[in-house]
């Protein structure tokens, strides 16, 4: 049989790992509908995953506490993978990066490649992205975000991303640490420090997936918001993922280098 680089117009096939919750159900549906897809396996909690049905991608929308594992099973049977799941400390990408290393060619020949996206709304993307670029600029910058109750991380990936980028922009530019004179908060009202940026998480009911970086100077301030209010809004990211992941060999951390936004 004639490998991808004969045929490059070929069907990816593509399993779902995750496909009974909410994200997985809604990627199920926009595999089907995408053209040049092919579902060849849907997994929920407790399936074996096996050879995945001969997918050539899988998308992982699980758990942190199943992902490593999840991804760890594909890498070993050469198969790319996108991964939508948050998460991911360094210790973990260290050793996603180690099984790389030692991982079989994929179908094509070429190594493995494997997607961390913290968020595959576009929108989101370009929120992060802007708010890097402004972020040397401001005194001040904190980051709130907003999900519905079932989220089980916080805070959540994408604001851990985004005060990683605003943080490193800042660090690059000489910029000196947010200012902020608290001394006293028992209670941790100040929410979170990641990366020298303050983050806050919300978890409310009617609520899908929001965020606002405030980036403040003496007399003004910028907001920067993204708002999804449907899962929906994240299927174009995925399906961009998983026709790009195959000629991205290794790790990638971020959609935004798929689509050179970053």
């Amino acid at each position: 049989m004639s490998d991808s680089t004969q045929q490059p117009s070929r069907e990816i096939k593509v399993a779902v790992i995750g496909a009974n919750g909410r994200m997985g159900s809604e990627a199920v549906k926009a595999v089907e509908a995408a053209g040049g897809l092919a579902l060849v396996g849907t997994y929920g909690s407790g399936d074996q995953l096996g050879d995945l049905g001969g997918a050539d991608v899988a998308v992982e929308l699980t758990v942190p506490g199943a992902s490593p594992a999840n991804v760890a099973h594909c890498i070993q049977r050469g198969v790319h993978v996108v991964v939508g799941t948050t998460g991911w400390d360094d210790a973990a990408l260290e050793t996603l990066r180690e099984q790389l290393v030692e991982a079989p060619p994929a179908g094509s020949g070429a190594g493995v490649g494997v997607l961390i996206a913290p968020n595959f709304a576009i929108g989101a993307l370009l929120m992060m992205s802007f708010a890097a670029k402004a972020a040397p600029f401001f005194e001040s910058v904190e980051v709130i975000e907003l999900h519905h109750p079932a989220k089980v991380d916080a805070p959540s990936g994408t604001a851990a991303r985004t005060a990683e980028l605003i943080g490193r922009a800042r660090l690059e530019a000489g910029v000196p640490a947010v200012p902020d004179a608290t001394t006293h908060d028992p209670d941790g009202a100040r929410g979170a420090t990641v990366h020298g940026i303050p983050v806050h998480s919300v978890r409310l009911r009617g609520l899908t997936a929001h965020q606002e970086v405030l980036l403040g100077n003496a007399g003004e301030v910028l907001t920067l918001r993204h708002d999804s209010f449907d899962r929906g809004s994240f299927m174009p990211g995925v399906i961009a993922a998983v026709r790009a992941v195959g000629d991205h060999p290794g790790l990638t951390v971020g959609l935004e280098h798929y689509l050179g936004i970053a």
